[in-house]
């Protein structure tokens, strides 16, 4: 089984970084294999909206860092994508990311049935952290992203949230958190 783990947050070492290595660690532990890519750290533009994707080729046409990510999306059965909470959404990194995934989807996506390029069946655990202890505020990060991973194909996806963690830097998780991402890891693995 293979992971792919798509850090959003500028802090490597943070929050949503802590709840996505125990789930590596738990996944490894179980036998996965996993490659982890900090975006913070990585070249790369935005998607162009070259439509190149649609019309010339069947993936991103940028050469840039993000290229062995998105790779490695296809290649993995189990996507993790991690990112704090900023200005009510996902980090901007992660945002440019999920622009790119753009080009997983076919030329007919709209009417084909299976619009997707990805195998299907693929398994999703977005991690999200946030200052804001308010579970109310900000709840609607997960659905709106969720729905694009469903279009592509992704079968089973599960939500951890740390609301309440984390303000000013400080890497502060209740085990709890930590005890979601390993329950999360022997879900998907088993």
């Amino acid at each position: 089984m293979k992971i792919a783990c798509v850090l959003g947050s500028p802090r490597p070492n943070g929050n949503s970084a802590a709840i996505a290595r125990r789930f590596l660690d738990t996944a490894e532990a179980l036998g996965a294999a996993s490659e982890t890519f900090v975006l913070n750290k990585l070249s790369f533009r935005g998607c162009q909206a070259c439509y190149a994707c649609k019309t010339k080729i069947e993936a991103c046409i940028l050469k840039d860092d993000l290229s062995r990510v998105l790779e490695a999306v296809k290649e993995a059965d189990i996507l993790v994508l991690a990112t704090p909470t900023y200005f009510g959404d996902i980090s901007g990194q992660l945002k440019c990311f999920i622009d790119r995934t753009y080009s997983f989807l076919k030329p007919d996506y709209l009417s084909n049935p299976q619009p997707s390029r990805l195998s299907p069946g693929k398994k999703l655990l977005f991690i999200i952290t946030q200052g804001h202890p308010d579970e109310a505020m900000f709840n609607h990060v997960f659905p709106l992203y969720d729905q694009f991973f469903k279009w592509y194909g992704f079968a089973e996806s599960r939500l951890i949230r740390a609301c309440g963690v984390g303000s000013g830097g400080i890497v502060d998780l209740p085990e709890h958190f930590l005890a979601q991402a390993e329950e999360a890891a022997r879900a998907f693995i088993a």
